[in-house]
């Protein structure tokens, strides 16, 4: 049973969530686990983010009429491009047994849950209104193939 595209992207939602908050009870000796959790995150985020651009966000804005769709896209965009352009790729970088580490983290988990509440509150419910059910399932579908794809890329 294919799960409609909200359904996917909140269940998207809830993983990444959850090893946020794995990682930010990690303590500065648990390196080797930062690093895997943190390599994971980053793998999920990076499918989840893709796909929600490529394939969610696009068919969101064709279908939105108002200016509050277009303002919705524009800004669940920006949020990701802070996500992915600058707290992840600091993140990434900053040693695992530092205190800036478990800064970077908090950060990162509040953007994310953040974006994640927006999403759902807002431009899920209003896509729900925009989209008939066949469409989100047939929009769901694609995502789920398009994620197999990046997270198959990622394992190489």
């Amino acid at each position: 049973m294919a799960m409609d595209a909200i359904q996917l992207l909140k269940k998207d939602h809830e993983k990444v969530k959850a090893l946020l908050s794995e990682l930010a009870d990690t303590t500065e000796r648990a390196t080797k686990k930062r690093q895997d959790l943190l390599k994971t995150i980053h793998t999920e985020l990076e499918a989840h983010t893709t796909i929600e651009e490529e394939i969610f966000y696009p068919a969101f804005k064709k279908a939105g009429a108002e200016k509050d769709d277009d303002k919705m896209f524009f800004e669940a965009k920006e949020e990701h491009r802070a996500v992915d352009q600058l707290v992840l790729p600091d993140l990434v970088k900053t040693d695992t047994s530092s205190a800036a580490f478990s800064g970077r983290v908090k950060v990162l988990k509040e953007l994310v849950e953040h974006h994640a509440e927006e999403e759902e509150k807002e431009m899920f419910p209003r896509a729900r209104k925009l989209l008939s059910i066949d469409r989100l399932k047939e929009i769901g579908s694609q995502m789920e193939q398009r994620k197999q794809e990046i997270l198959n890329s990622v394992k190489g």
